[in-house]
């Protein structure tokens, strides 16, 4: 083997190298996209729609869909919102903050992550860092304000309030779940 030929190897092998990082670097874009859709459309409700006003806000398709304002001190469902402020603190701040990174870490160290899966991976974190963002710089919790009638569906007349995160982290999170199983069901 001469030099030439090593030295054309090794460019082959850097350029691999280059375009393998490339591929895990372009999908975290959706994660910024994400985390800067969901502060504007949650600034724009702050400063347009007064917080648990439900007669104000915006109405469209009759009641089927209401941008109103509301304020979430827990998690989905507003699931702990009766916990004290240091609890709350730790529990939905902290802990998810662990679990971001943990996935962030996974998501580096694999290399068997589908594009498809990669761009899920980081739709679901830019979500979870739009949330985790009201949980640290907004006092009284994360700003909701898409409110879509159920029709009574699972006894519920109206699905509970969401936001612009919670709606990209249920769709990728569904599209990682189908290439999951898409995945192991070609294996």
């Amino acid at each position: 083997m001469t030099n030439e030929t090593i030295g054309v190897e090794l460019k082959t092998f850097e350029n691999k190298e280059k375009n393998a990082l490339l591929l895990k670097l372009l999908p975290l874009t959706l994660t910024v996209i994400v985390v800067l859709l969901d502060q504007l459309s949650k600034v724009l409700v702050i400063n347009n729609i007064p917080v648990n006003d439900l007669s104000s806000g915006y109405w469209f398709f009759g009641d089927f869909l209401r941008i109103i304002h509301v304020q979430n001190p827990g998690v989905a469902f507003s699931l702990g919102h009766g916990l004290s402020n240091q609890v709350r603190h730790i529990l939905f701040g902290f802990a998810p903050l662990i679990v971001i990174a943990w996935a962030l870490v996974v998501y580096f160290r694999n290399n068997t992550f589908t594009q498809l899966q990669r761009w899920a991976i980081c739709g679901i974190i830019g979500g979870g860092l739009g949330n985790l963002y009201d949980r640290f710089f907004r006092v009284d919790g994360v700003v909701d304000f898409i409110d879509v009638k159920f029709y009574g569906l699972f006894g519920l007349e109206r699905w509970p309030t969401f936001n612009v995160a919670d709606a990209i982290i249920l769709i990728c999170g569904f599209l990682l779940v189908v290439s999951f199983l898409r995945t192991v069901k070609d294996e």
